[in-house]
């Protein structure tokens, strides 16, 4: 009988720990900024770079900060402490980028998606990284999907042209030759990609092929292969070829990366690139449909 009952307490204390295990798993919705930066690297409270840490932006919204300045294999480290932190164990991400966040999180999935990790507890120290959870570890990282604001994976003729200082390390990283060689955009580890193109251009964003948001062109925003850049639009411009929604081959044939599809495109030429302060622009969309889908 003392046996029997050892055996049941032993039995009820492991159920305890599953239940446990259960109840303390959570979704997060990770925001990747991009070029120049602004919110405090490490904390992951610091919405600077996109508005009001009070808006809505997802489910335990999490900003992933990193310089905006130097060059996506150096800041890459970062990144991949987030991702430990909040999208391995029981935990699971959905994540928003911008612009240039999309050529880093591309970047990470290509060649650490597949990696070892260790599974982390969720709590953040000053550097933003997180304390292992239960000493396993487990390949990959826990995503849902990603939503891309004028994503910037094919890089900007903005950066080739030099419209950007080109001292900094992350503007070289921009060119579009550079950008698409970068790694194997193909490879996002099966982590679906949404892109959401912009077109409200201006005068001086000529130099860009086709429809713009000032700053990226759709050939990049609309997550189109190639070795570099070309000419696409909305259905009303008659001499350019349309980007295709979702992931059919675009008017002329270019096609997207694999994993990548046209969630949005700005038809009304409506929203430009910049988060102005307050979610505003193409982030604007993106967050939008983070609140509303990202539970």
């Amino acid at each position: 009988m003392m046996k029997f009952k050892r055996l049941f307490f032993s039995l009820l204390l492991l159920a305890a720990g599953a239940l446990s295990n259960i109840a303390s798993a959570d979704n997060y919705s990770l925001w990747i900024n991009g070029r120049t930066g602004g919110g405090v690297v490490g904390n992951y409270n610091s919405f600077t770079y996109w508005g009001p840490a009070t808006t809505a932006a997802g489910v335990n919204k999490k900003s992933v900060n990193w310089d905006g300045y130097n060059s996506i294999a150096s800041q890459n480290g970062k990144i991949r402490d987030a991702l430990d932190c909040f999208c391995t164990g029981n935990n699971w991400c959905y994540i928003a980028t911008h612009s240039a966040g999309d050529l880093m999180l591309g970047y990470t999935l290509a060649n650490y998606g597949s990696s070892s990790r260790m599974k982390k507890n969720a709590t953040a120290n000053a550097s933003g990284q997180c304390g292992n959870s239960d000493g396993t570890s487990q390949t990959g990282w826990n995503i849902k999907w990603v939503r891309a604001a004028s994503g910037a994976g094919g890089g900007s003729e903005l950066s080739d042209a030099g419209s950007w200082a080109i001292s900094e390390p992350l503007v070289k990283d921009l060119k579009t030759t550079t950008a698409r060689a970068m790694y194997n955009h193909n490879n996002t580890a099966n982590v679906w990609f949404y892109m959401y193109a912009g077109a409200k251009g201006t005068v001086y964003s000529s130099i860009l092929p086709g429809q713009d948001d000032e700053a990226v062109a759709y050939h990049s925003s609309g997550g189109v292969a190639g070795s570099s850049g070309s000419s696409l639009c909305n259905p009303s411009d008659w001499f350019c070829n349309d980007l295709a929604m979702g992931t059919a081959a675009n008017e002329g044939g270019s096609v997207k990366w694999s994993f990548h599809s046209v969630a949005f495109r700005d038809d009304n030429e409506a929203y430009n690139h910049y988060a102005n302060g307050n979610w505003q622009g193409i982030i604007s969309v993106v967050r939008s449909a983070m609140v509303s889908s990202a539970l």
